[in-house]
């Protein structure tokens, strides 16, 4: 008879020639496939200017140019009341430095009654690389290679953040000046330094800042200036404000923003006229007033009120809490395939209790290591200064895509294509069949990479804490979640009765298998979906044809046995080559937002809730993404409640979606403020009160009971 219990030992060696074809669109999407990502929205390239070369000593620049299409624009250091500054992190060689950006002068973007500074157009952010005598130029051809990571975001009415991976290589040797023109011009729109005077001052007021500026050039002499503050959260950027000059002496009161949350000792300010800038960075004398409880632009201050479950009581509290949330993730639609296969899997085993113990204790294991080492690599990321949250590598549209290769060969098997030792050395096999245990640790692994992306009730306060304490509680956390996933199967490998309870083994089981295949091949088609919604139609058609092509590949391993190597060497070749062909489309964005907007609900942005609620308004919030099964569980019946829609419009409750399907640094923030770092999160928010967060498992009552008592 078949084996029947999916031995993902067996998968393992599936998927590692798997990964050998899709590993470079990996790749790709990590390091950078060229110079140039191009969105709806924006075209960004890599530049350098090296005219002497990447020498010690000598001028080399590096910078990313963005290219707006009309009306859009990006952000400058000070993105003003809304909006991210574009970020940029590089990978040097040793003996190679990266300096700061030399930002060129923005323009000021009203909206509103809020005010932004940024960029339209074209625009270059240069920056300077140091190159040390201890540099060694890499082996091809000599040069160096310069990576970039970068994320911007992009806003017209609506916000969309984006980033891309580049790559470039500066030759060390020789000349590189073809954008010496472009760099030259974005040196020049840099504003320019003030030379020191002791008649600069800088005074804090109570509602006001006061300039005194003695040193300006005299063509400024009489002209109206605009002032832009580098410190952001400090001054009112929509308010009015008065200037005047006393013969070239200029004064300027400029009012404090109602919600400052920044209080510099030393503050930068540009001055612009004419597309021209200066800039002097003067001390602050007096005395900053007191802030305000809640800065502009981001989420109130105040603790969340959580609904049902009470405010967060430490470490021990977190602990309990990810038990009981490890212990409702396995009701959760996302887990259950592998489930369902853990369950045919002990009825395989039948009354050898041994067997059964085993292969509960190194299920445990795998599920709780593979936690912790899903944490450590989180926690890692945060540190080093990536912003990211619980099923961030769900983020990753390379990862979605190689989870698909692995559900579809997942399914094949259980529907009866092909086995694995029919395909796999003889050897293989064999240690596979002598080693249960080990089948049973690595679907351990398997539920952890299927469940990762969900957040049950009691998980999201847990996990939020443990992104705030240090590695080792942080880790018990995760490490808990893991003993609360796994204990079912533990307890039940562990009780005599249980075993007692199944079926005997027998042609039934045979039969389940082949259904089985059912809910992985469903997996499959959530997952295509999910990567459509990251990717676009074309990535997702992308991701289908590189499928199909992983199916016949395994039926040519099935069909031709060992005997046709060299056939089945070419059959290889050929899908490697697709896969290479095609992975441009699925790593690569070619549409946004991720998820299109229901009616009657907004994309949020950042400082939209702010504003909504100091218009005496109140806001709900769906913070959401596509690779969340109870996201969309909860989309398609609670938020899809006509009914209680249609009571949300009658009190006027502003609906906004915060689609996190993509990373997005401003959202993950948010989510921080709330003491959460995964999806789902529902939010009442309300003037003067606190954030109202909601159950991840939401129903129309807790919507309901939440609202009455705002």
């Amino acid at each position: 008879m078949t084996r029947i219990a999916v031995t993902y030992c067996r998968l393992v060696a599936g998927l590692l020639a798997l990964l050998a074809v899709l590993w470079p669109a990996a790749a790709a999407l990590a390091q950078g496939t060229g110079a140039v990502v191009t969105t709806e929205q924006v075209r960004a390239e890599l530049l350098a200017h090296a005219p002497d070369g990447a020498q010690p000593g000598k001028p080399v620049w590096v910078g990313l140019q963005i290219t707006h299409k009309p009306e859009w624009h990006t952000y400058w250091k000070n993105p003003g009341d809304s909006g991210l500054a574009t970020v940029l992190q590089w990978t040097l060689p040793a003996g190679v430095t990266a300096g700061d950006i030399a930002w060129p002068l923005p323009r000021k973007i009203p909206i509103g009654t809020l005010a932004n500074y940024g960029y339209e157009g074209t625009v270059l952010l240069p920056v300077p690389l140091t190159i040390d005598p201890s540099f060694q130029p890499g082996p091809l051809a000599g040069d160096l290679e310069v990576r970039l990571r970068a994320s911007w975001l992009v806003c017209k009415q609506e916000c969309i953040p984006q980033d891309g991976g580049f790559t470039l290589r500066i030759p060390v040797r020789s000349s590189l000046a073809a954008h010496g023109a472009a760099f030259d011009a974005a040196l020049q729109a840099q504003p320019r330094a003030l030379p020191a005077s002791p008649g600069n001052r800088l005074t804090v007021g109570p509602r006001a800042i006061a300039l005194r500026l003695d040193n300006l050039p005299a063509a400024l002499q009489g002209k109206t200036l605009e002032f832009l503050p580098e410190s952001p959260e400090v001054i009112d950027n929509a308010a009015r404000w008065e200037q005047a000059w006393e013969g070239p002496v200029w004064t300027a009161s400029i009012p404090l923003s109602a919600q400052r949350s920044n209080a510099p000792a030393m503050m930068p300010v540009v001055l612009a006229f004419n597309g021209q800038g200066h800039r002097a960075e003067l001390p602050v004398q007096g005395t900053w007033p007191t802030m305000a409880p809640a800065p502009a632009g981001q989420l109130p201050l105040p603790p969340p009120v959580t609904m049902p479950a009470g405010p967060s009581l430490g470490l021990w509290a977190a602990l309990a809490g990810a038990l009981l949330g490890g212990l409702i993730l396995n009701l959760m639609p996302c887990v259950f395939p592998v489930l369902a296969i853990k369950v045919l899997g002990f009825a395989q085993h039948g009354g050898d209790r041994r067997a059964a113990r085993a292969s509960g204790l190194a299920y445990t294991a795998g599920v709780v290591l593979s936690f912790v080492a899903l944490g450590a690599v989180m926690l890692a990321l945060r540190s080093a200064g990536e912003r990211l949250g619980w099923g961030f590598q769900l983020q990753d549209p390379a990862v979605v895509a190689l989870l698909a290769g692995l559900f579809t060969l997942i399914g094949l098997n259980l529907a009866g294509l092909f086995e694995f030792r029919q395909v796999l050395p003889s050897s293989i096999a064999a240690w596979q069949a002598r080693q249960p245990v080990a089948d049973a640790f690595l679907t351990g692994v398997l539920a952890v990479a299927v469940a990762s992306p969900c957040t049950a009730p009691f998980m999201g306060a847990s996990l939020g804490l443990a992104a705030t304490l240090p590695a080792g509680e942080a880790l018990a956390i995760f490490a808990v979640l893991g003993l609360g996933l796994a204990l079912p199967y533990l307890l039940a490998s562990l009780v005599p009765g249980f075993a007692r309870a199944l079926p005997r083994p027998g042609r039934w089981m045979e039969t389940l298998r082949r259904f089985l295949a059912f809910p992985m091949f469903a997996t499959v088609v959530w997952l295509v979906w999910v990567l459509g919604q990251q990717s676009g139609i074309n990535g997702a058609g992308a991701l289908l044809a590189l499928l199909v092509a992983l199916a016949l590949l395994v039926w040519t391993f099935q069909l031709a046995g060992r005997t046709r190597a060299v056939g089945i060497g070419l059959a290889g070749l050929a899908f490697a080559a697709l896969a290479w062909s095609l992975a441009p489309l699925v790593v690569r964005p070619d549409s946004a937002p991720a998820e299109r907007l229901a009616a009657g609900w907004e994309a949020w942005q950042p400082g939209r809730v702010e504003q909504l609620t100091a218009s005496g308004q109140t806001v709900f919030v769906d913070f959401t993404a596509a690779w969340c099964v109870t996201c969309q569980v909860n989309k398609k019946t609670t938020l899809g409640d006509t009914g209680l829609l249609a009571e949300l419009a009658q009190r006027k409750v502003t609906l906004l979606r915060a689609d996190w399907t993509r990373r997005d640094p401003a959202i993950t923030e948010a989510l921080a403020r709330l003491g959460r770092n995964g999806v789902p999160v529902y939010v009442f928010y309300r003037a003067g009160q606190p954030p109202v967060v909601l159950s991840e498992l939401l129903s129309v009552q807790d919507v309901r009971a939440a609202l009455a008592r705002l």
